[in-house]
């Protein structure tokens, strides 16, 4: 026959204080969804592009335009950004524009390499094309 035992409110409140300590002890040491370890990694692919002499503006917008584009084309494409160089460091070395589009895994970024659509729009992009730098990284905090 099993013995019954009766707790005592001390018993209890023990009990409950040791949970609740049991609880938050948990709670600092698992990381929250704002923080890097539970953040996805990405895979930052970085382009530069250096025109040719004599490009003009409209052409530079039509190509920014069709580069853009590819997000909605390319599905493995996370993201897609773009600016202009402004450092005062004169260290870009013609360089002018800068992109970046982001991809889940390097699969999804070796996918978008070939596809029609990137192909495409190198040959929009290629005869304004003097010079191209690529950088791609996993980025580390």
């Amino acid at each position: 026959m099993l013995r019954q035992e009766r707790l005592t409110f001390a018993d209890m409140n023990k009990a409950i204080l040791l949970g609740i300590i049991l609880l938050l002890s948990m709670a600092m040491t698992y990381p929250s969804s704002n923080s890097p370890e539970m953040k996805p990694k990405v895979l930052h692919h970085v382009v530069m592009f250096k025109f040719k002499e004599g490009t003009s503006t409209e052409d530079i917008d039509q190509i920014i335009k069709a580069f853009a584009d590819l997000k909605n084309k390319i599905k493995t494409i996370q993201s897609f950004e773009w600016g202009l160089n402004n450092s005062p460091e004169n260290l870009n070395q013609g360089f002018t524009h800068i992109f970046q589009l982001t991809f889940k895994s390097e699969k999804d970024r070796d996918d978008y390499l070939p596809h029609p659509d990137h192909k495409a729009f190198g040959k929009v992009l290629g005869p304004h094309l003097e010079k191209v730098m690529v950088m791609d990284y996993w980025a580390n905090k």
